[in-house]
């Protein structure tokens, strides 16, 4: 009765509620005991109590929920300034500074390949640059603005 209550005490940490748990484990423990052979009682007693235990920790009646008050939330755009919707811009502003610092051949790659939506191929007929250049500047653009990018925000 020791080890049950221990157990329970463990779990619930009231001890008023972990001798409830005792009277109800003891009560599983009539009806498992006929349907199991039981070699080790004291470890299978225990993984029988705390088994109980945290079914009963998990149940629903359990779980405390308190009302959603929405007054207390301020979900506007006008209570949050650093709306998701200002930040894309924000980024949108440092990215066009950033393309303006590229090379010029970076810069007309990227512009073409990502604001215009050419492949490379149609790149390479639009700016007479050779493929494998192409895919070298479009490379070497994005990282490139990558860099610039943190730079903007500090993290670099």
């Amino acid at each position: 009765m020791d080890l049950v209550f221990g157990v329970c005490l463990k779990y619930f940490k009231d001890p008023e509620r972990s001798k409830d748990a005792v009277m109800d484990v003891y009560e599983i423990l009539n009806a498992k005991l006929n349907q199991h052979e039981v070699a080790n009682f004291r470890g299978w007693l225990h993984v029988l109590a705390r088994n109980y235990c945290l079914m009963q920790l998990r149940s629903p009646r359990n779980i405390k929920t308190t009302e959603f008050n929405a007054d207390f939330m301020q979900s506007t755009a006008e209570a949050h300034p650093d709306s998701e919707q200002a930040i894309k811009e924000e980024n949108l502003s440092k990215l066009e500074q950033c393309i303006g610092t590229l090379p010029e051949e970076q810069r007309q790659s990227i512009e073409l390949f990502y604001l215009q939506q050419k492949c490379y191929n149609e790149i390479a007929e639009a700016t007479g640059y050779d493929w494998n250049r192409v895919r070298s500047y479009i490379q070497n653009g994005r990282r490139n603005l990558k860099i610039c990018m943190e730079k903007e925000d500090g993290t670099a």
